[in-house]
C-alpha cells in the first residue's frame, strides 16, 4: 500500500484560501438591489454575462467612454469608515472626463476589489455609487466584485469606474476651434477631488498616525478627514445648456493645469492663466504650508480650487460668466510660436 493511501491528503476548498463564493453571492444580491434604483426604460437587462442598454433619440451618435480609479483617497475613506463618499467620487470623476468631449453620461460600471469581502464596506460603496448615478441620470448597469487575498491588505480596497456617454457627432468638443483671443473660465472644485492624495497623506503623516484625520482646523471649519473626503464635483448639469457656446473643456485632474489644459489646445496657441484671479481654498494652503511645498509643485499636483477649465469666445465667455455665477475668468488664449502651451501671468 502506498504512502498516499495510508495518509490521505487533507482536502482544500476555495473558502480555505480566503475566497468565499457564498459570501460573494450574498453581497451581489444586495448590490443588485442598489443597481435597480438607477435603471430606466433604456436598460433592457442586467445580471447576465453582459448588460444591455438601448440607445435612442440621436441622429448621428458617437459613444464616449472612460475608465478611472479613485486612487489613495480610498485609504482615507477606509481609515475613517466613510466608504460611501468614494462612490460619488468615481462616478463624478468619470462624468467630468467624458464631458470634456461634450458627452452626456448613459451608463456606468464599477470594479471593487479587496482581500476579503466586507459586506459593510461594499454596501456603503455601492450605496454611494447608486445615489451618485441616480442624481446624475446615469444607469448603474453592471460591475465586478473581486475577492483577492494575498494581493490586497485587509481593510483596504480598490474602486475603479467605467462610464459610457454619448454626443452627436456635430457637437463633439475637440478644441480645434480654439483661437488666439478666446477666454478661459474656471469652475470651482470642491476640494482635492481625486488627485494628490499620496502627497497629502505624506504631509499629514496619515499612514503613521491615522488619528491626524480627526484633527480640527479652524481654517477648514472642520476636521482634516472631512476636508479630504469632500466628494469630487460633477459639472455636466450646469454646463449642458451652454455646451454649444464652449470650444473646449479641460478636467483638472492628475498633473494639474499643465498636465490637462494643453491637451485641448491646437497648435499655435497657448493658455495664459492668472493665478490671482481666484482664491485658493484653505485646504490647499494648509497642505502647502504644512509640507513646505513649492508653489510650482502645488499647481502641478493639485487642482488648487479649479476643477474644470472652459474655453469660449469673448462674447460667449461674458454670457457664460453671467449664467454660471461661480465661474471665474482666469485667463486667455495667446499666440504660441514656441515654448510651453501653458504660461502663468
Amino acid at each position: 500500500m502506498t504512502r498516499d493511501l495510508e495518509h490521505p491528503r487533507q482536502t482544500l476548498s476555495y473558502a480555505a484560501t480566503g475566497v468565499n463564493i457564498d459570501a460573494a453571492d450574498s453581497v451581489k444580491a444586495h448590490i443588485r438591489k442598489s443597481m435597480i434604483s438607477t435603471l430606466d426604460h433604456r436598460t433592457l437587462g442586467i445580471g447576465s454575462f453582459g448588460s444591455l442598454f438601448h440607445l435612442q433619440g440621436y441622429e448621428d451618435p458617437v459613444l464616449v467612454s472612460s475608465c478611472d480609479g479613485v486612487g489613495t483617497k480610498l485609504k482615507i475613506a477606509a481609515l475613517l469608515g466613510h466608504d460611501r463618499t468614494v462612490g460619488f467620487d468615481i462616478v463624478n470623476h468619470c462624468i467630468n472626463d467624458i464631458l470634456c468631449s461634450g458627452a452626456m453620461p448613459l451608463f456606468f460600471l464599477d470594479y471593487i476589489a479587496m482581500a476579503r469581502l466586507n459586506a459593510t464596506q461594499i454596501t456603503q460603496i455601492v450605496s454611494g455609487l447608486s445615489d451618485a448615478c441616480t442624481q446624475n441620470g446615469v444607469a448603474l448597469i453592471g460591475g465586478e466584485t473581486a475577492e483577492m487575498p494575498g494581493i490586497y491588505v485587509e481593510g483596504i480596497y480598490d474602486l475603479v469606474g467605467f462610464i459610457v456617454g454619448v454626443v452627436e457627432r456635430r457637437s463633439i468638443l475637440d478644441g480645434t476651434r480654439i483661437v488666439q483671443g478666446d477666454v478661459l473660465l474656471g469652475l470651482p472644485s470642491s476640494g482635492l477631488h481625486t488627485n494628490g492624495y499620496s502627497l497629502a497623506r505624506r504631509v499629514f503623516q496619515i499612514d503613521q498616525e491615522p488619528s491626524n484625520l480627526s484633527h480640527h482646523y479652524a481654517e477648514l471649519n472642520g476636521t482634516l478627514g472631512g476636508a479630504l473626503l469632500e466628494p469630487h464635483r460633477p459639472y455636466h448639469q450646469i454646463l449642458q445648456p451652454h455646451l454649444s457656446h464652449i470650444k473646449g473643456l479641460a478636467h483638472i485632474t492628475g498633473g494639474g493645469f499643465a498636465g490637462n489644459v494643453p491637451r485641448i489646445l491646437p497648435a499655435g496657441v497657448a493658455a495664459a492663466i492668472d493665478k490671482s484671479s481666484w482664491a485658493v481654498p484653505p485646504i490647499f494652503q494648509l497642505i502647502r504650508d504644512k509640507g513646505a511645498i513649492q508653489e510650482a509643485e502645488m499647481y502641478r499636483v493639485f487642482n488648487m480650487g479649479i476643477g474644470m477649465v472652459l474655453v469660449a469666445s469673448p462674447e460667449h465667455a461674458t454670457e457664460l460668466a453671467q449664467a454660471i455665477p461661480d465661474a471665474y475668468t482666469i485667463g486667455s488664449i495667446i499666440r504660441r510660436d514656441k515654448g510651453d502651451q501653458l504660461v502663468w501671468v
